[in-house]
Order: structure tokens, then sequence, then C-alpha cells
């Protein structure tokens, strides 16, 4: 009970001079995605949200930093949104919906019912976080409803990679964040690189993740929190054993961009998973790389198919 008191404290205390704005800004246009308004009240919740999820706290020189990351996760959702509009076929999981709700509650260290106080006490509508879930489920069985076919595995490098696992009594596990940017020409890949690290050297990782990375891991300042070695390519985890504790990674060029890593921990696990569960985590771990890809792509796509228009003050 004394971590929830302190979180609430902790998010209530910052957010007095957002409601000051939110208060004289009324609800006046700010910006237009395709054809969806956008408030100027709806980025000040965006911030709310952001700050509430982070468990962060609100201060003057995070001001501009946090208008750009609510700016960039607003049209992200919008114009997914608007691609989800033109499919009348979709569903989500209400299993996976209940799930998410309790994944965003738990890493507050708190219950879904004290996370909705938490917004209450906050004037913000947890009805706004609900949505956004849901987007995020559409986006996810539109892009699987439009690549299954074709999402293709390897069954030999399955085989293989079983192979290095199957007597091992402990396995690795990474805590990483990510950043990942567009691909650019080979004559310019060295120079996007340099400016990308000394963002981070400037920024900070977390930062420049929230501000540059086109995953969808942007939003929560590139985490992807504990990774164990099973799941994930000989490659990646080459580089990631090869990169000390808070330490960021060497970049790696791939077909959806260039990632690079923060090790922020590292630690053994005993391996308790049988071939067959394995093999399955396997396919799974597979399959959402591939998709994630054909995500990014796709979204690429729809964003230079909406227009955006900034209104001013």
């Amino acid at each position: 009970m004394t971590k929830i008191k302190k979180i609430i404290l902790l998010i209530l205390i910052p957010l007095i001079f957002i409601e000051k704005t939110s208060a004289e800004i009324a609800d006046s246009i700010f910006m237009a995605i395709g054809d969806k308004p956008i408030t100027k009240s709806d980025i000040v919740n965006e911030i709310k949200i952001i700050l509430i999820l982070n468990n962060e706290s609100y201060t003057d020189d995070k001001k501009e930093q946090l208008h750009e990351v609510a700016v960039k996760s607003v049209v992200k959702r919008n114009v997914k949104l608007i691609e989800i509009e033109r499919h009348n076929f979709l569903r989500y999981s209400e299993e996976d919906f209940q799930n998410e709700l309790l994944r965003l509650a738990t890493n507050l260290y708190v219950d879904v019912e004290t996370l909705k106080n938490i917004c209450e006490s906050n004037d913000l509508d947890f009805s706004i976080i609900e949505d956004q879930i849901k987007v995020e489920l559409y986006w996810n069985t539109l892009i699987f409803e439009l690549y299954k076919n074709r999402i293709q595995i390897n069954p030999e490098q399955i085989e293989e990679r079983l192979k290095l696992f199957q007597d091992k009594k402990k396995i690795e596990e990474y805590l990483i964040s990510e950043i990942v940017i567009k691909n650019v020409p080979e004559s310019e890949i060295e120079l996007k690189i340099d400016e990308l690290k000394n963002k981070i050297e400037i920024d900070g990782f977390e930062i420049t993740a929230k501000n540059l990375s086109i995953s969808e891991s942007s939003i929560k300042g590139g985490d992807l929190g504990w990774l164990n070695e099973n799941i994930i390519s000989e490659k990646i985890k080459s580089v990631l054993s090869n990169t000390p504790v808070g330490e960021i990674s060497s970049p790696m060029i791939l077909s959806e961009g260039i990632l690079i890593f923060k090790v922020r921990d590292k630690r053994e696990v005993d391996t308790n998973l049988s071939l067959e569960e394995l093999k399955n985590k396997l396919v799974t771990s597979e399959k959402t790389r591939i998709l994630n890809m054909h995500s990014l792509s796709h979204y690429d796509k729809v964003r230079r198919s909406v227009s955006i228009n900034f209104f001013n003050e």
C-alpha cells in the first residue's frame, strides 16, 4: 500500500501545471490528422497518460520534450485509426484487452482499479487509455490479416536453435531498451549513426527513443523488458552478450531500420521449458518479428497518404 500511495502522490503533484494549462486552452483545435481534429486538450491528456504510465514527474525542462512525444504518439495512433476504419472485419480479443490493462497497472505496481483511480485523481478519463489499447489491438489484427500469408518460418532454423538450448540448465536473460530509426542510403549510414549516438549522449537513451524511434516501444522510452536468449536471434544474442551492462550496443542494419540497444541488466535463470514449449516460443517469436516488420512498413505507407495540418495559436 505504501508504494501505491507514493505513485499516486508522485503523479498528482507535477500535473498541477498541466491542469492549469488545460483550463486556459479550453478545447481549441491544435491539428488535423486526415479528417480527425485534434484539440489542445487531447495533447494535454496524452501528456498526462505518458507521465502516469511511465511513473514520471512533470518539470518545466521536460515541457517541450513531452509535447513532442505526445504529438508523435497522437499522430501515430490516429494514422492507425484511419487505416483501421477502412476495414470493418476487425476484432480483438477481450482477454488480450484485459491482459494489456493488467500489464500497464502491474508496471506501476498497482492493480487496474488503482490505475483507474490515479487517472480520475488527475482528471483523466480512463476510457481514453482503454481506447488507445483497442486501437493497438485492432491494428495488430489488421497486420495479421493483411500479412499472415507472408509469414514463412524456416523449420530447419528452428530445429538448429533448439539444439543449442536442449541441454542447457540455465539461460541468459537481458533487460534491454531499443531505438529503431529508418534506413538511409548506404553512403549516409555512418553519419546517421553518429548523429544518433550524439543524441543519446546529450539527451539520454530514453528521451532519444521517445523522440526518434519508429518502433512501437518508443512511447515507453524503448523499453522491451526482460528477454531471454531462447527467443532472440543468434545475431542479436551475440550483440547483447558482447555489450556491457549500462552500455549501448553496436548498431545493427536490418531490413526494417537501423537498430541499437541499451543493455540495462543481465541475469541467469533456470530453464524449465520442455523442448515442445521452447519450440512453440521460438516459432511465436519469429512470427512476431516478421509481423512487426510488416507493421512498420505498412504504417509508413499509410502515414505518407494521410495529410497532417497544424493550426496557429
